[in-house]
């Protein structure tokens, strides 16, 4: 097998051996579409690479300059010139996209003669050594691994003495003295001269990119996203001739979404910037312009790239995410790749190229990725509640869904104090967001920047992940060494409560509050189209009558758990529920539990009501009563408490055990779900409860409960002169029930399985601990 692949001779469909962005040019190339030459190194080297000890095949880089010699012929420049030099980009392309996380150097092959003819050629030094002085940083960081704050720092200075607002704006020698110090930089930090050999560079960094595949930000996003190497082993490694978006106000670059990337609207969505390169756009260094906007700024060019978008789009049947250059009135393409959408889009999306014949009704459903339709329940900003509250700053909506939490402006901070304590809610503030800042985005609610624009890393990684986020939030000025922000007269804070709208691009001062969203009209018919295909129907979780029709309203055909003990926990039986506790007898208990049983009686009329016709299953009471009792100063309620606690409340006085020792318990739930039912059955609504008894491990248990069962059936049949159907069962969670199921199957009229309880008397761990820890 070859280790390269010139893009027009490369085997497009063979994603896991060019990666991604490899397999996407060589496709483009196939097409006849506009891209520059090139070739990708494959992923296969990357693997060889790491079982050679992190040292590239001996006759890698013969091959390397075999290629470089046809780019050559192609274009008619020439690798280390001083007079028409050949530059290359070095980019990283795994099978499965992972923007951002791997790493890309631009410009590559300058050095302080090939400037001089870049510049010459171009008639153009401001554009050479602006590419110098980026190509420089890029290798810095990349290569040798220095801080970008350091070339920020350069940057920012040479700027403020120029009285320069942006980049775009310094002269000539404002970039040559930034070169300089850029050099400066790296071999003080490297203790060696800047390279100036290209041959050097690109070998340098071709490692440099292979070594990007294991660095800490790629670990933790395949971790995280459950990239395994039978999806994606190892990166390749894409050099393509430069062609240059920074060359005057006639170049631009840009990233284009053939659809809206936030709400799924047939139209082009993106951002450009004139006189720009990639990165500026991709790292959000600068606020980009509407890709709309092009129309009018150069509209022979936006046609193209309009033409090339359906093109794509109906090519791979697939909103397509695509990387442009306009490099002095001409037209290129640099990358083209699936979206990352938000789960609206998805469905919006599904629907309409179901509509315009793209996909086919199966396709549409199992594009959508499962794990990302949870983004359909975030919550979105309370618009009542909203106007108490004073507007920070406004910014780009960059991901949808709002977040609120403590304001925190470090990386590793968000990280420590997330890991210290998992449910601390925070916003990531940054001025921009890079590669390396995306292990924080995990643990955060919502993601916050000065800088940048819908295209940028901070946005297409929120996205991807489902996380709020404005970005571009001009007015918010960081400052990371005070730990703090400003905006209008306002400082925030580290610890200071903020809130992001990520559907509107605003930012408030404190936590507003925020409510369920609304579900896209799409919604309803990608589920009309589910229920066809199904071979498998789902039940809910849900224990209010809140949960249950939220969960009807979602699909659900059924509840195939209720968990009775969270109906305790609303505000108007919490007091009653600690009474029936603190009970000393069984009189007392039951005289508290005659409060309880309309109340209960009252939920399950709804939760059946909600799901009528579908089937219903019940838990009883589960957790041991200590539980329920509150933090107290009281000495009958800590002596309660104490008397009531259990060393090991896993294994302890629960489930069925509580309702042997406290019969009146279980009798009063039974009750109620019979009354319910009879309400239900009276007004002719279909209701269909089952009544489920936890921990139980013997037949002996299911019995002495099934007594109680049967006496309250009795007892109700004979008040309402109705036979009642309400299948009795039991969850098999207990190690036991398990072995004697054949004798429960003898008194249970069906079986749930408890999962949780079961894998941890199994397997010695519980499920919560193994998952976030060792599994």
């Amino acid at each position: 097998m070859k280790s390269i692949y010139a893009f027009e001779d490369a085997n497009s469909k063979n994603r896991m051996l060019l990666g991604g962005k490899g397999a996407g040019l060589s496709e483009m190339t196939r097409l006849k579409l506009p891209v520059s030459s090139g070739f990708t190194i494959t992923t296969e080297v990357c693997n060889n690479y790491y079982k050679n000890k992190k040292r590239l095949p001996k006759n890698l880089m013969v091959e390397v300059s075999k290629n470089i010699s046809k780019i050559e012929k192609k274009t008619g420049k020439k690798w280390n010139s001083s007079v028409n030099p050949l530059l290359v980009s070095v980019r990283s392309g795994a099978a499965i996209s992972m923007p951002g996380m791997m790493d890309t150097i631009l410009n590559l092959g300058l050095n302080d003669q090939t400037v001089l003819g870049l510049a010459k050629k171009t008639n153009n030094p401001r554009f050479a050594w602006d590419s110098y002085r980026r190509f420089i940083q890029l290798f810095g960081k990349v290569v040798f691994g220095v801080k970008d704050e350091k070339f920020d720092d350069v940057l920012d200075a040479a700027k403020k003495k120029q009285r320069a607002k942006d980049d775009s704006e310094l002269d000539v020698n404002s970039l040559k003295r930034i070169v300089t110090e850029y050099k400066k930089i790296c071999e003080k930090h490297t203790k060696r001269k800047f390279p100036t050999s290209p041959n050097e560079q690109l070998q340098l960094a071709i490692e440099a990119v292979f070594k990007s595949w294991m660095g800490e930000r790629a670990i933790v996003y395949r971790e995280k996203n459950k990239i395994s190497k039978d999806i994606a082993n190892g990166t390749a490694v894409n050099v393509q001739t430069m062609v240059f978006g920074n060359m005057g106000n006639d170049s631009a670059t840009g990233v284009v979404f053939t659809r809206n990337e936030t709400d799924g609207t047939n139209e082009l969505s993106g951002e450009y910037l004139i006189n720009a390169q990639g990165e500026d756009v991709v790292a959000g260094i600068r606020t980009g312009k509407a890709i709309l906007k092009l129309r009018n700024e150069m509209p022979k060019l936006y046609s193209e790239l309009d033409k090339a978008c359906k093109k794509l789009e109906t090519h791979f049947r697939e909103v397509q995410d695509i990387e442009f250059t306009i490099e002095q009135g001409k037209f290129y393409l640099l990358q083209t790749r699936a979206a990352k959408m938000t789960a609206f889009t998805w469905c919006k999306t599904s629907v309409d190229f179901v509509k315009e014949k793209f996909i086919s009704k199966n396709k549409a459903l199992t594009r959508i990725p499962a794990e990302q339709l949870e983004e359909l329940l975030h919550p979105i900003i309370d618009k009542k509640e909203v106007k108490k509250f004073v507007k920070l700053a406004k910014g780009i909506n960059a991901a949808p869904g709002a977040a609120n939490g403590i304001a925190v402006f470090d990386v590793r901070r968000a990280i420590d104090m997330c890991t210290a304590n998992p449910k601390l809610k925070i916003i990531l503030v940054r001025k921009v967001t890079k590669p390396e800042d995306v292990p924080a985005f995990f643990p955060s609610r919502g993601i916050l920047t000065s800088e940048g624009g819908k295209s940028s890393h901070a946005a297409l990684v929120a996205r991807s992940m489902g996380k709020p986020c404005v970005v571009g939030c001009s007015k918010l000025k960081v400052d990371y060494e005070r730990k703090k922000c400003m905006a209008d007269g306002i400082t925030i804070r580290e610890g200071d409560p903020i809130t992001i709208d990520g559907s509107s691009g605003n930012v408030f001062v404190g936590e507003v509050p925020t409510i369920k969203p609304k579900i896209p009209m799409e919604w309803p018919i990608l589920l009309s189209w589910a229920q066809k295909t199904k071979r498998l129907g789902v039940r809910a979780n849900a224990d209010t009558p809140d949960d249950a029709k939220r969960a009807r309203k979602y699909g659900a055909e059924g509840i195939g758990l209720c968990r009775t003990e969270r109906m305790f926990n609303a505000a108007d039986r919490q007091g009653i529920f600690v009474d029936m506790i603190m009970a000393r007898d069984v009189n007392q208990r039951k005289e508290v539990l005659k409060k309880l049983l309309p109340l209960l009686k009252d939920d399950f009329v709804q939760i059946l009501k909600a799901m009528e016709g579908y089937k219903v299953t019940i838990r009883l009471f589960d957790p041991p009563l200590h539980e329920f009792l509150p933090s107290s100063k009281n000495k009958k309620v800590l002596a309660r408490a104490k008397e009531l606690e259990e060393v090991n409340p896993m294994m302890g006085h629960r489930g069925v055990r509580l309702g042997i020792t406290y019969p009146e318990i279980y009798e009063m739930q039974i009750r109620a779900v019979f009354e319910a039912t009879a309400k239900l059955v009276k007004k002719k609504i279909d209701a269909k409860p089952q009544i489920m008894i936890p921990q139980v491990g013997s037949i002996e248990e299911l019995n002495h409960i099934k007594s109680i069962y049967d006496n309250v059936k009795s007892d109700i049949e004979k008040k309402y002169r109705t036979k009642f159907k309400i299948n009795f069962g039991t969850m098999l969670e207990v190690v036991r029930a398990c072995l004697t199921s054949d004798e429960l199957a003898k008194t249970a009229e069906f079986f749930s399985f408890g999962t949780n309880d079961l894998t941890q008397a199994v397997f010695s761990f519980s499920r919560e601990d193994a998952e976030s820890k060792f599994l």
